[in-house]
């Protein structure tokens, strides 16, 4: 799986299969490939996919560490168990997000013409299908109705100051210019959003 392209299984299918047994089993210190194939009974190649989408899309952590996100799907409440999956296919799919903040509401031909613009493949290629099917398959069992478990109303914009500094440091000449750029964010409690901002704001501003 490229980390350029969405998060996507191949096997697309396995996505429900595997989150089904999530739900019932007990949740690990860490969720490894041994994890997968002795406790939730996925010892196929195909499978093992599972493990990276996880991590793109925050159910687990770089150590293999079940997040919040993985609790909070696994609870008995339906909507916090939806509501988690929203976040994680918001988080995993921030790209997306960034084109058009409705993705989930997209039909899947829609949703596909969105991927092929962002990736850049061609219609009808492997990648793109797995990447449509994958999502389609989480948004399954995501509910994005779901309003934050703390305050009823969105925060105002808030503007961030971001400062930028250049020198030029020659013997004869020490010149320092500094600009300040204000950044108006979304009215949102979604933080996968603003990671995608600032993810952004890194590559395109502050990186030499």
């Amino acid at each position: 799986m490229s980390s350029k392209n969405p998060p996507y299984m191949t096997a697309s299918g396995l996505v429900g299969k595997i989150l089904d047994k999530i739900k019932v089993a007990a949740t690990p210190d860490r969720f490894t490939q041994d994890y997968l194939a002795t406790e939730l009974g996925f010892s196929g190649g195909s499978a093992k996919a599972f493990i990276p989408l996880a991590k793109r899309i925050g159910l687990i952590g770089s150590d293999g560490a079940p997040t919040e996100i993985y609790k909070q799907f696994r609870s008995t409440n339906a909507a916090t168990s939806k509501a988690a999956i929203a976040t994680a296919i918001k988080t995993g799919y921030a790209d997306l997000y960034l084109r058009n903040e409705y993705v989930h509401s997209l039909s899947k031909a829609e949703l596909e013409g969105l991927v092929i613009e962002l990736t850049g493949l061609e219609k009808g290629n492997q990648t793109i299908r797995a990447i449509v099917g994958t999502f389609e398959s989480l948004k399954s069992y995501a509910d994005f109705s779901s309003r934050p478990k703390h305050g009823a109303e969105n925060p105002p914009p808030v503007e961030v100051p971001v400062a930028i500094r250049e020198s030029d440091s020659s013997e004869d000449l020490k010149l320092n210019l500094s600009y300040t750029i204000n950044i108006v964010l979304p009215k949102t409690d979604d933080i996968a959003v603003f990671n995608a901002i600032f993810r952004s704001l890194k590559d395109n501003l502050l990186s030499k």
